[in-house]
């Protein structure tokens, strides 16, 4: 009978015999439990015999599995030397780094730090993306790209988080309005009864802002306009004399674009941002000095943000 199996079984194997159980086997592997049992037991239906039985807390490999396993730790012995190769490769000047980055920081913040590296090492190639969060995490994990930048409240799973930080978001509004004269926080509350805004449908949860949920009903109520994302948020607030609730990165777009301001919220609705890679040692020394650079690109917009609304408070 044909065996028909996959590196990632072959790896969960792996882990649990060396790990003695699912739970260090996951550990190791950085997935979950049941992925690992899942990885398992498809493996043993292809190999037609069980791996491993059961005794007390922890597993032991049948005999069957010990033979299995003296052939698969040969394939990965030869693994293992491949991934030495590339490592060296890897850590070796130059290279391309691919990065995937959400639309509110791919305009502005990450071209400013592309450049600071781009011009000091002409051998290191970027490949740029830009897409949502959902869409970077999954293409992290599968390794299609080295670095995301993604803003979601953690925990992100399946990843590692090599940078992290928040900042509030602000009022967007036409600059001809009454209150783009006015200084200080705007308080929600208030302007759910006399406003209107433009709302965030299911693809942009209220979630990731932290907002009341009897709040964010109130400004639903009076809306006729839902977006999907920031930018379009930023143009409706300039076209259609709306107002919108937007991070300070999608806010500066728009008032680049002109004809809108921003303003605090006194309201503390949080946007969190965040660099991940799958593993931070299979990164470049370029890729590892990028995520610095943006890092402190990054920061020194949220300190400026934080003094602004500091000082408008």
């Amino acid at each position: 009978m044909e065996i028909s199996v996959n590196l990632r079984q072959l790896e969960a194997f792996r882990a649990t015999i060396r790990c003695g159980s699912i739970t260090g086997a996951a550990k190791m592997m950085h997935i979950s439990q049941p992925s690992v049992s899942r990885l398992i037991a498809d493996l043993e239906e292809s190999a037609g015999f069980p791996l491993f039985v059961r005794v007390g807390r922890g597993l032991t490999p049948t005999v069957e599995g010990r033979h299995f396993y003296d052939g698969v730790e040969g394939m990965f012995v030869g693994i293992d030397r491949l991934q030495d190769l590339a490592k060296s490769i890897r850590t070796s000047q130059g290279g391309t780094i691919s990065i995937g980055a959400i639309q509110s920081i791919a305009t502005i913040e990450l071209p400013k730090a592309i450049s600071r590296l781009y011009n000091n090492n002409p051998d290191v190639e970027f490949v740029v993306q830009s897409r949502n969060t959902p869409a970077i995490l999954d293409a992290v994990q599968m390794r299609q790209l080295d670095l995301g930048i993604v803003g979601r409240e953690p925990n992100y799973a399946g990843v590692e988080v090599l940078f992290q930080t928040s900042v509030a978001y602000v009022c967007l509004i036409p600059e001809d309005h009454r209150l783009a004269a006015e200084y200080g926080p705007v308080d929600l509350e208030e302007l759910a009864i006399t406003e209107t805004f433009v709302t965030f449908g299911a693809s942009y949860p209220d979630s990731m802002m932290s907002i009341d949920p009897l709040l964010s009903e109130k400004l639903r109520a009076r809306s006729r306009l839902s977006v999907a994302n920031m930018p379009l948020a930023g143009a409706l607030v300039r076209e259609a004399s709306v107002l919108a609730i937007a991070d300070p990165f999608s806010a500066e777009q728009a008032v680049r674009m002109g004809g809108v301001v921003f303003r605090p919220i006194k309201q503390k609705l949080t946007y969190f941002v965040a660099v991940v890679a799958a593993r931070r040692e299979e990164l470049s020394r370029e890729a590892l000095k990028f995520v610095d650079l943006f890092a402190q690109q990054l920061q020194l917009r949220v300190d400026t943000v934080e003094k602004l609304s500091n000082h408008a408070s």
